[in-house]
């Protein structure tokens, strides 16, 4: 049964008393600015908390979500998220987290026709053709949509890191690292998909090849 407006206010409530009890100064700290390690870029499915899945507190995490998880390199409220983080914040990580089961993936796989949001879904889409020579060998629908979440999250990290403001950061000899993850909604977990990238060469390896030779070795077993 989904929570009432009440409810939500009554939660509300129990939030600041928990928070409270924990650390009576919380809400007065966090009130004087943000300081934030990691943005992290997530899909907005209603299943998935960053901070809970991480374990991280308030101010630990400065977040976009949208469906999907996808960074658009025309999307100026991605941009001006991106931006505002990587010089103002200066955040040292840089997080792609999606999520086995997405909906957004599951629908762009199967071709559905869902209005408005297909011109969203076309980018997903887009790496589910460039990279029909992997998928289209898997055995079965949920091993196929698996994959091409993992799939997915490193085509956005690669958008990622050719955007303007990663690349003029890393020309600084500024971080931030580029981090491509899926959290796991079956076991909690989240998967690393890569090694923490840093420069444009490690860009190119991780989102380039890494991909075909890891599948490539896997189907040599």
């Amino acid at each position: 049964m989904k929570p009432s407006l009440q409810q939500l206010l009554q939660g509300n409530q129990r939030f600041i008393e928990q928070k409270l009890r924990e650390n009576s100064s919380v809400f007065k700290d966090s009130s004087q600015g943000q300081h934030p390690k990691v943005l992290w870029i997530g899909c907005s499915d209603s299943r998935i908390d960053p901070n809970e899945i991480t374990q991280t507190g308030i101010g630990d995490l400065f977040v976009h979500r949208n469906i999907a998880n996808l960074v658009v390199e025309y999307d100026l409220n991605f941009l001006s998220v991106l931006q505002y983080a990587v010089e103002v914040l200066k955040v040292e990580d840089v997080i792609v987290c999606g999520h086995y089961g997405c909906g957004g993936v599951n629908a762009a796989l199967k071709g559905d026709q869902l209005g408005l949001i297909d011109n969203w879904l076309a980018h997903i889409k887009s790496a589910h053709q460039y990279y029909a020579w992997e998928i289209d060998q898997l055995t079965d629908e949920k091993s196929r949509a698996r994959r091409l979440v993992e799939l997915n999250v490193l085509e956005q990290v690669n958008v990622l890191g050719k955007t303007r403001i990663i690349r003029e950061a890393w020309e600084k000899g500024i971080r931030p690292t580029l981090n491509g993850w899926v959290y796991d909604i079956e076991t909690g977990k989240i998967n690393v998909l890569h090694d923490n990238i840093t420069n444009l060469e490690q860009l190119k390896v991780t989102c380039k090849f890494e991909r075909r030779i890891k599948f490539e070795a896997e189907n040599e077993k």
